[in-house]
C-alpha cells in the first residue's frame, strides 16, 4: 500500500490510487487534510491539463507546492481527476 510521508510524518495512505509518468496519485480521501494548505501555483501539462498545487504543513514546517492534482484534467487524464501526487522531498514508499 503507498504511503506518502514528509518529515516522518504520514501525508496519505491508500490501496486505490492510479500510476502516471511514475507518478503516484492517491484519491482524494485518502490525504491527511489537516497537513494541506491550497497553493495559487498553477502549471499546464500539455496532455493533462492544468494542475493545482498544495503546500504541505508537518510541526510549523512548509514545503510549498510539495503535491500537485488535476481538478479538471483533460479527457485522456480522467483517470486522475482530484487525485494528488508529490514531489520536493516528500517520500513514496510502496
Amino acid at each position: 500500500m503507498p504511503v506518502a510521508k514528509w518529515n516522518g510524518v504520514v501525508l496519505a495512505k491508500s490501496d486505490t490510487y492510479e500510476t502516471v509518468e511514475g507518478n503516484i496519485y492517491f484519491p482524494p480521501d485518502s490525504l491527511v487534510r489537516e497537513h494541506f494548505k491550497p497553493s495559487t501555483t498553477h502549471t499546464h501539462c500539455p496532455w493533462k491539463g492544468e494542475a493545482s498545487y498544495f503546500s504541505v504543513e508537518v510541526d510549523g514546517k512548509t514545503n510549498a507546492d510539495a503535491a500537485w492534482y488535476y481538478p479538471e484534467p483533460k479527457p485522456a487524464a480522467s483517470n486522475i481527476q482530484g487525485y494528488v501526487a508529490f514531489w520536493k522531498g516528500v517520500t513514496v514508499e510502496r
